[in-house]
This record gives C-alpha cells, structure tokens and sequence, in this order.
C-alpha cells in the first residue's frame, strides 16, 4: 500500500462561520481507518476546540499552506476559495456544504476549472442509508432548537403557564410553520418550554407528526388532490389556490399567537413568503417572529438577517447562519455527517473511499474539469 491518503481541515473564512468540518472524535476515526489528518491552526477555536486536541488525536497542526500541501481529500462546512486549494493534489475531493445555487455557483465553477472534485453534503439523497451523512437534518435539528430559544429569549414573557399566589400567568402560544426536522424540533422544543404549540405545513403527512409530539395540527381543508410532497421529502410550491386558502387560515390562526417560527425551504430557490406585512399587524404588541428562512429570502415580509426588526410592535429575528449559533454542537454532528459518509465507502485495499453512483453521482458536482451534475446543468 502507498502513502496513506491525507485529508485537510481548513480553518472556515466565511462571515460569521463559527464551526469546524473535524472534531478531535472524527479525526481519530480517520486516521484509524488509515489516512493521515491536517488541521490548519485555530481551525477549532470557535467551535471550543484546541489545536492541542486535534493534536492529541495524531492529526497535523499547521498552517493553511502546510496543511493543504498534497491534500486528496478536503473537508469544509463551506467551500474554500480556491485560491486556499493551491498545492492540493490533482482531482482533490472538496467536500463541503457548497451552495451551488446560490452564493457558491462561482466558486463551484471555478473548482471545475482547476480540475477538483467537488462533493455537495447538501446533495445527499434522502435514503435510508444515507440518514447520517445527512448534513440538512442534522444542522435543522439545531437549528429549531436555536429558534424558539432565541425567540423565548427575546420575548418578554415567560413561555409556561404559572400559578402563583399573585395570580396565573397563561402559558404563550407559539406557532409552528413548517414542519420538516427543523419545525419538529421546534415543535418539540415550544412544548419542553411550557407552550401552547400549534404548527401547519403544506405536506398533509405531517399531521400526524404534529399530533405525535403533543401539539394541534393547524390544516388547509377541502383543497383536494394538493399534498406538497416534492422529490426527497422536500415541500414543493404550492397551487394559486392553495395557497389563498393557507394565507386566509394563517391570518385567522397568526392573530392569536404569541412566538411564530417559520422554516419553510425550497432547495433550489427563494424562501416562500408566508407571512405578511398584514398579518403581522394583526399580532399582539411584544408578539416575536423567527424566520428560520431569513437567509435564502425570508419566509417573513421584512426580516433582515442577523437583526431584530419591529414592526408593528411585533419582533422579526433570523440569523443568516443559525447552527453557527452553536457551534460546538453544529460542528460535532457535521463532522459526524462528514466521516460517516467517507468510512460507508471507506475501500480497506485501495486505502481511500470508493462512492457509488445512487450517492457518488447524487452528491458529485464537478469531474475531470466539468461540472457533471444533473441539477445543475438541467
């Protein structure tokens, strides 16, 4: 067997980009399964992790260039500028969160044309066996949890009922809209802090869901044959039609609440508007809206990323990268997503990860100097 093949960790540069794409943990089971592991110094700080723990685990600690030199395999939780990929080995793996409808399309292009493989984590396939390389659910699972804290942070109220000697407190109500794993866990995370939790979604299969975790289903009625279910789970946009009956049940419903955290996606394309400048209006004064969507568009008329906005008497919060909000915890589970899809495809002989077409070709962006994926170039 040659040279054991080296993977890079580069410390992350994007605005505001808090974790790290190796913990200590992962960096051990890499280099268990043979690879020699490079961290570029301070790659770990803002996630709590000292270089000397990465060190700890036999990983390299150096500088960017130091660390890239003859790299085959590279981890991100955003892509790096390719200028940072200079002395790399030829046909690199980049593999990363890559955004390549968005902000990474040029970025994307340009790793085609330096000849890198790059390798989207958000592309996984929504199978079974790839549940925990799945980097969207694990970062949405926080990223619910991240919302109604914040938003009961925010709020001037507490979240459950009390009854105390000077009287009752009534407990909040809090709506949930959307409910993929982020809304779930927002679900999940309302109910813990004591709300009354409602949530709606375009998918009738949730119900159920909602049912299941203690709150009150909130469904469009008689709109037959529209079940919102796209390819791989994904909600798709909605009917004229249904959507003029969600937004008049939504205003009914929004007016009587308390917290609304929106998490409505559509991969691809803009944030569908759920929420109004209208409806807005109609809440309580001191009432809070997080939009789990304010990064790709906003679910809500008049979030800013990164900024409380009042209008109406009425918070509107979102962070444009939420999970780096917890970042020690947001980076464990996408180094867990990282290392679980290499080590499924890990190749004992060959000394490297070997894809196949179902994930390899799903998760593949560019190859031999093209981009090469289909949802790309469809």
């Amino acid at each position: 067997m040659g040279a054991a093949l080296r993977i890079a960790v580069l410390r992350e540069r994007a605005r505001g980009e808090t974790r790290v794409a190796a913990t200590p943990e992962t960096v051990k089971k890499f280099i268990a399964l043979g690879a020699a592991v490079s961290v570029e110094a301070g790659a770990g700080l803002s996630a709590s992790v000292a270089d000397a723990e990465y060190a700890a685990m036999g990983a390299e600690v150096g500088d960017a260039a130091a660390v890239i030199a003859s790299a085959e395999i590279v981890l991100g939780i955003q892509g790096p500028e390719v200028a940072l990929l200079a002395g790399a080995a030829p046909g690199a793996w980049i593999i990363a969160g890559h955004e390549p409808f968005g902000a990474g399309k040029a970025r994307v292009d340009a790793y085609a044309a330096a000849g890198y493989e790059a390798l989207a984590m958000e592309f996984m396939p929504r199978i079974t066996r790839a549940q925990s390389m799945d980097i969207l659910s694990s970062q949405s699972n926080l990223s619910g949890y991240k919302a109604v804290v914040d938003a009961a942070g925010a709020y001037g109220r507490a979240f459950p009922m009390m009854m105390t000697a000077a009287g009752t407190i009534t407990a909040a109500r809090a709506f949930i809209m959307g409910v993929g794993v982020a809304g779930l866990q927002a679900i999940a995370t309302a109910r813990r802090l004591g709300a009354q939790v409602s949530a709606t979604d375009v998918r009738s299969a949730t119900r159920e869901q909602i049912m299941s975790l203690g709150a009150k289903p909130v469904f469009v009625e008689n709109v037959a044959g529209i079940e919102g279910e796209g390819a791989g789970g994904y909600a798709t946009e909605m009917s004229p039609e249904y959507q003029a009956a969600q937004a008049e049940l939504v205003s009914a419903h929004i007016a009587k609440q308390n917290i609304v955290i929106t998490t409505a996606l559509i991969p691809g394309r803009a944030a569908p508007r759920l929420i109004s400048d209208a409806q807005i209006a109609s809440m309580k004064p001191g009432s809070v809206i997080f939009d789990l969507a304010v990064g790709a568009g906003g679910n809500v008329e008049g979030s800013v990323a990164d900024q409380i906005v009042e209008r109406h008497g009425v918070k509107i919060m979102g962070y444009a990268n939420t999970p780096a909000h917890l970042p020690a915890d947001a980076s464990a589970l996408f180094a867990r997503n990282l290392y679980n899809f290499l080590s499924a495809f890990w190749d004992k002989e060959a000394g490297r990860p070997v894809l196949d077409a179902e994930i390899g070709d799903a998760v593949r962006l560019t190859a031999g100097g093209v981009v090469v994926s289909a949802r790309l170039l469809g």
